[in-house]
């Protein structure tokens, strides 16, 4: 036997982590050949490890802790948007209602409503500084928490923001691991997610707030599948409250509570049978509105105590600068664009950015009512698909958006959202240009790709149906 077969695991596990290290304290953003290595070199670790016969999960969830702790003294180095959070958190501290005012008017006013203005409003950028905030309350609380135990220091805003991420992600590992082993699925596809070094370097490396959001969402998907809806609701809305991208799964869930299938059954049935279906249907129904009911309370309690006159307005404008304004990373979107400089001479993303929305509303509703979404593995995976689709025609795709795809395919029969994090790192490629500029010969290599794996999957799967059926 040799050396390395004798040692591998162990390798694979010193490997990662001084991977990790040179990432998390050494790497510049602009070194973009570096940081493909290190990308590419720490995902085939990490599938080594997930792979591997001989560690089990209690080493796994040990590396999970090791990996992320790696990280916790380090600056953020592929994101600056933890400098608005820490500015968020400082504002509420100091009683302003952070979404009423824009940091750019203190720094132009020069006035310091908080420690560290001038280095915060610095590092988040004119154009981050320039806009109202759009991160939801318990996004908002975290930042809170930040400020309550490191008021005056960067460094330690970071700190803690980092352990209420790993926190998140543990929680994830735990109900994540909890519901698989209820849809009976092998228990180790949670580290798909946990050990994925997009997750790793994305979240706890540079401070996305996905994993608490996704931590709530896990947690109410498992209670659902208990039956326990009101504290389901409860939880989705707290998910919402993080960020807004779990809205678009509300209409998936009404099969989950009516037996649509039941009543437009067309065979033959008895009296009896029809109204026994009708009655369930009735019950089915009133459960759904009580869901969507609990839901949207609580989201509007939560954002209760921001209420004014203006946040609707503020808010609305920040969220409508993803439509309207903002493009990177996109996929068809940037097809649309260029057929728009063909025939038009100028850029559609006012028109094109009304319509893509239009289109998910649609893609959701068929899935809603002509797919079958009745077990839990079905709606994971209309929630998955649900999802993409509005991911496929968005202006819009930041790498830390692909947290959601990933832990929600790690409960279905599809691996694509794994693929999508390994080549999303061609997006980071724009950030080695002088000045910024996205090139997208690496944009249209990393949804080929994608694509490719997407239909090699599908037709796999129909196959399988096909055989099953």
């Amino acid at each position: 036997m040799s050396f390395f077969t004798k040692y591998k695991d162990v390798l694979l596990i010193l490997i990662s982590a001084l991977l990790y290290f040179i990432f998390a304290y050494f790497l510049e953003r602009t070194a973009f050949n570096n940081l493909l290595f290190l990308w590419f070199s720490l995902f085939g670790c990490s599938y080594l490890l997930i792979k591997s016969k001989t560690i089990n999960t209690s080493t796994l969830i040990g590396l999970v802790i090791l990996f992320r702790l790696i990280f916790l003294f380090a600056i953020p180095n592929l994101s600056q948007d933890f400098y608005r959070f820490i500015w968020d958190g400082r504002m509420i501290l100091e009683g302003f209602n952070p979404y009423l005012s824009l940091p750019e008017t203190y720094i132009q006013q020069g006035l310091h409503p908080i420690a560290e203005t001038t280095n915060l409003y610095a590092g988040m950028g004119e154009m981050n500084g320039g806009h109202y905030t759009n991160y939801p309350p318990i996004n908002q609380l975290c930042f809170l928490i930040a400020a309550l135990f490191a008021n005056k220091s960067i460094f330690g805003s970071v700190v803690v923001l980092r352990l209420i991420i790993i926190l998140a992600d543990l929680g994830i590992l735990y109900f994540g691991k909890k519901l698989l082993a209820q849809l009976n699925l092998p228990v180790k596809n949670i580290f798909w997610y946990a050990l994925n070094p997009f997750i790793i370097i994305e979240m706890t490396g540079n401070l996305h707030f996905e994993p608490v959001m996704l931590f709530f969402l896990i947690w109410s998907l498992y209670k659902l599948q208990q039956q326990k809806w009101v504290l389901a609701a409860i939880l989705l809305a707290c998910s919402v409250s993080v960020k807004l991208i779990p809205l678009l799964f509300l209409p998936l869930f009404f099969q989950w509570f009516v037996d649509y299938n039941g009543i437009t059954n067309k065979m033959k049935q008895s009296y009896e049978q029809r109204k026994n279906k009708w009655n369930s249907a009735f019950t089915g129904i009133t459960k759904l509105i009580g869901f969507y009911a609990i839901t949207f309370t609580t989201i509007i309690l939560l954002f209760l105590p921001f209420y004014s006159s203006e946040f609707i307005e503020n808010y609305a404008n920040s969220v409508g600068l993803w439509f309207k304004n903002f493009e990177f990373n996109a996929s068809f979107y940037f097809i649309f664009r260029e057929i728009g400089y063909l025939f038009r001479g100028y850029n559609e993303i006012a028109i094109i950015g009304k319509i893509t929305p239009i289109l998910t509303i649609l893609f959701l509703v068929i899935i809603t009512f002509f797919r079958k979404n009745k077990s839990m593995i079905q709606l994971i995976t209309a929630l998955l698909f649900g999802l993409c689709f509005y991911y496929f025609t968005a202006t819009t795709v930041h790498p830390w958006y692909l947290a959601t795809p990933l832990i929600l395919s790690v409960f279905t029969r599809y691996r694509f959202p794994i693929i999508w994090t390994l080549v999303i790192i061609f997006s980071y490629q724009a950030y080695a240009n002088t000045p910024w500029k996205e090139n997208l010969w690496f944009v249209g290599l990393e949804y080929l790709i994608l694509y490719i794996f997407l239909v090699f999957e599908l037709r796999k799967n129909f196959k399988h149906y096909k055989i099953v059926k």
